[in-house]
């Protein structure tokens, strides 16, 4: 009875099997194939190759992506954590540092920005990772705005696409006014405070105008530190100057070339010409590091996914931030946020 029972189970998987490949054989024209591969518990960045200009080549030119929103935590994802971008970003870093056959760094932007503090910590680690004497140079993407912007300025050179939109330099701060809402519901807020500012920014009431006084002391001395960053990065422009660029306005690479905020517009395989002759190599491989199963054929595949979430015409994750009913403050592109 049970040998019964178990041979019509294989039998009824085998047709169920057999039906499922007709139907993708039909819709896709032909058989598919199906590789199992095991995969290791092992998560630290491994290096693939992208590319390479000649068959003995040696030297590496190593290919790091920032992409989505600068955050100081892990992004999530349905099924778990996602990276954590200044980790993942000090990690690749550190691996194109010891290795001596890395000869220069491409940084690739896509980035509308994030919070203050990753923006910062990111920049704090480029600079870090310049001490090695290797080069590295940002090359802009679709977007590389306000915190993606404040990160390139600690590179070497700061190479745009031609349709790449930069700029956005400045602080924002996101806080709301649930008040009117609550008041229609007949819900009220009460909180018992040690001080008269500890709810500052409180959702639950309007804000005050000395308490908009103290946060505008915060934005203005965040916004002090991201023009004196844009000074020090980009040495032919004085501060008064970048003040006047300054105003939270994005470029586009040509206005972004024409006002000295950035080097050059190149495309990405001229950027890995330039900075070979950076190096001095005139044979390279581009290699780039990834994680696991991520298969990475080409320069451009080694690219992170885009992102969901739509503002205007842009698709930007807002994932990556915290929560959004708390005050924050950030180097962030945000169109449409007045």
């Amino acid at each position: 009875m049970k040998h019964s029972t178990r041979s019509k189970r294989i039998r009824a998987a085998y047709r169920v099997t057999v039906a499922i490949l007709a139907m993708a054989s039909v819709a896709g024209c032909s058989w598919p194939s199906f590789l199992i591969t095991p995969v290791g518990g092992r998560r630290e960045f491994v290096e693939t190759e992208l590319s390479r200009n000649s068959r003995w080549a040696t030297d590496k030119i190593a290919l790091i992506d920032v992409s989505g929103i600068i955050s100081n935590a892990h992004s999530q994802r349905l099924l778990g954590q996602g990276e954590h971008p200044v980790s993942a970003l000090l990690e690749q870093l550190d691996k194109a540092r010891h290795d001596r056959r890395v000869k220069g760094v491409i940084l690739r932007i896509n980035s509308p920005g994030g919070t203050v503090v990753a923006s910062e910590l990111m920049h704090d680690e480029i600079t870090h990772f310049k001490k090695s004497g290797k080069p590295i140079v940002a090359v802009m993407m679709d977007v590389a705005a306000s915190g993606g912007y404040y990160i390139a300025c600690a590179c070497d050179e700061i190479i745009a696409q031609r349709s790449t939109v930069t700029g956005s330099i400045g602080v924002i701060m996101r806080t709301f006014d649930l008040s009117g809402t609550m008041e229609k519901l007949g819900v009220k807020s009460e909180a018992i405070v040690s001080g008269e500012y500890k709810d500052l920014g409180s959702l639950f009431r309007k804000l005050r105008s000395e308490e908009r006084a103290i946060f505008q002391g915060i934005i203005d001395e965040m916004y002090g530190r991201f023009v004196a960053t844009v000074v020090a990065g980009r040495p032919k422009l004085d501060e008064a100057r970048v003040r006047q660029l300054a105003d939270g306005r994005v470029y586009t690479a040509a206005q972004a070339l024409e006002a000295g905020l950035i080097d050059r517009i190149a495309t990405l395989r001229e950027a890995v010409h330039i900075v070979s002759e950076r190096t001095g190599s005139k044979k390279v491989r581009l290699v780039a590091y990834k994680r696991g199963m991520d298969y990475r054929p080409n320069y451009y595949a080694s690219s992170p996914v885009r992102p969901s979430g739509d503002i205007n015409l842009l698709n930007i994750d807002l994932t990556g931030l915290q929560d959004l009913t708390t005050p924050q403050f950030l180097y962030l592109w945000v169109p449409g946020e007045r």
